[in-house]
C-alpha cells in the first residue's frame, strides 16, 4: 500500500484516537522507600509526612493517542491525531511536540481544561508504578471530532473510557461505512468489558493487537493461546497476542506466527505496547508482509524499553529497516493451526 506523500494531501495513512498525557519519571534509592509483600503483590510503602530525596527527574508527554502518532510519523506515515486537551501550560506542551513531530491534531481544545498528567515511579526491577491523572482524556464527544477531516486509510484505536469510549464507537461506525481499516489496541481495564461491550469497535476492526491478559479477559476465556486466536479471529482479520517475555503470537485465519524475542536490555516499560502495536500496523501499511510487520513492531519495542519514556527513542524509517534485519532480534516461525 502506497503511503500518502506528506504536504497538502489531506489523505492521511492513519489517524489515532487515544489519550494525551504530560509524564514525569522518577526513580530514588532513598532508603526511606521499601518493597513489601502485601498477599502475592509487592508493594512500594512511603513514610507518611517525610521528605524523600530522587535521584532521576525525565519529562515526556505520553498517552497512547500521541506516543502511537509519534511513532507513525516517525516511520515516514503521515499522522493526524484526534484526541481532546486543555488550555493550561501541559497542553500546549502536548501541541508543541505533535508540531515538532509532523503529527496534525485533528481533536478538540477546551477552554479551561487540563491535559493529563503522570508520575512515574521506576522501580528497582525496572517496572514502574503510575501515579495518573486523566484530566480531560475521556470527555472526547462526538461533537469534539470533525468527521469531514477523517481522511484515512487507517484509524488507530488506544484506550479510553467515559465519553470517549462512546465517541471511539461512533468513530467506528463511520469508519466502517467509509470504509476505512480500523486497529485497536484496548487495555486491560477496556478489555474487561467483554466483546459483546466493544461490538462497535471490534466489528469494524481489521487488526486487534492485546497481551495474554487482555486477550483472556476480552474473551472471558482462559484456554490456550491457539484457541484464544482463533475465537477472535472469527471476528478481526488479523489478531496479535503478546506474551512478555514468551514473545508474540499473530493468526490470520489461515497461519499462526510466533515471534520468539532475543535478548534485550530493559530500563522502563511504559509504551512498549504502544511502540510495539503502531509497528505492526505502520509495516501493513508499507505493504510488508505479517512477518516482516511484526518485526518491525518488535524492533520499535525494543528501541522503547531501553530507555525512559515513550518515545525517546521511538525509530525514524531508516532506522527501524535496519534494525529489523538483525539476526538476534527475534525469530518468527508460522504453521497452520
Amino acid at each position: 500500500m502506497p503511503l500518502s506523500p506528506r504536504g497538502k494531501n489531506k489523505m492521511f495513512d492513519v489517524i489515532t484516537v487515544g489519550s494525551a498525557t504530560v509524564d514525569v519519571f522518577i526513580s530514588s534509592k532513598s532508603r526511606s522507600v521499601d518493597l513489601l509483600w502485601k498477599g502475592k503483590k509487592e508493594e512500594v510503602c512511603f513514610p507518611v509526612g517525610a521528605k524523600i530525596l530522587i535521584d532521576y527527574l525525565h519529562m515526556d508527554t505520553g498517552g497512547g493517542g500521541t506516543n502511537t502518532a509519534v511513532a507513525f510519523s516517525r516511520l515516514g506515515l503521515k499522522t493526524g491525531w484526534v484526541g481532546k486537551i486543555g488550555t493550561d501550560i501541559n497542553s500546549s506542551i502536548v501541541l508543541e511536540q505533535m508540531k515538532k513531530e509532523k503529527v496534525k491534531f485533528l481533536g478538540k481544545v477546551q477552554q479551561g481544561g487540563s491535559t493529563g498528567f503522570s508520575v512515574i515511579i521506576i522501580g528497582i526491577e525496572k517496572d514502574r508504578t503510575i501515579l495518573a491523572y486523566k484530566g480531560i482524556n475521556d470527555t472526547l464527544k462526538k461533537s469534539d471530532v470533525n468527521f469531514n477531516k477523517l481522511k484515512t486509510k487507517w484509524i488507530y484505536m488506544g484506550s479510553m473510557m467515559g465519553d470517549s469510549l462512546k465517541t471511539a464507537g461512533q468513530i467506528a461506525d463511520y469508519a466502517k461505512k467509509k470504509k476505512i481499516k480500523i486497529a485497536f489496541n484496548p487495555s486491560l481495564y477496556l478489555a474487561k468489558l467483554g466483546l459483546k461491550q466493544l461490538n462497535k469497535i471490534i466489528s469494524a476492526c481489521n487488526l486487534l493487537v492485546l497481551n495474554m491478559e487482555e486477550a483472556k479477559a476480552i474473551t472471558r476465556s482462559s484456554k490456550p493461546v491457539d484457541d484464544l486466536l482463533k475465537q477472535l479471529q472469527q471476528k478481526i482479520p488479523l489478531v496479535i497476542i503478546t506474551n512478555g517475555k514468551k514473545g508474540a503470537y499473530a493468526y490470520n485465519g489461515i497461519n499462526k506466527y510466533t515471534l520468539r524475542i532475543g535478548k534485550q536490555k530493559v530500563v522502563e516499560t511504559t509504551g512498549a505496547g504502544d511502540s510495539f502495536a503502531s509497528g505492526i500496523l505502520a509495516g501493513i501499511s508499507m505493504g510488508f508482509d505479517i512477518e516482516k510487520s511484526l518485526r518491525l513492531g518488535y524492533a520499535e519495542s525494543v528501541s522503547v524499553l531501553g530507555y525512559i519514556g515513550a518515545k525517546e527513542q521511538l525509530l525514524s524509517r531508516t532506522q527501524a529497516l535496519k534494525a529489523m534485519k538483525s539476526k538476534k532480534l527475534c525469530k518468527i516461525t508460522k504453521k497452520k493451526i
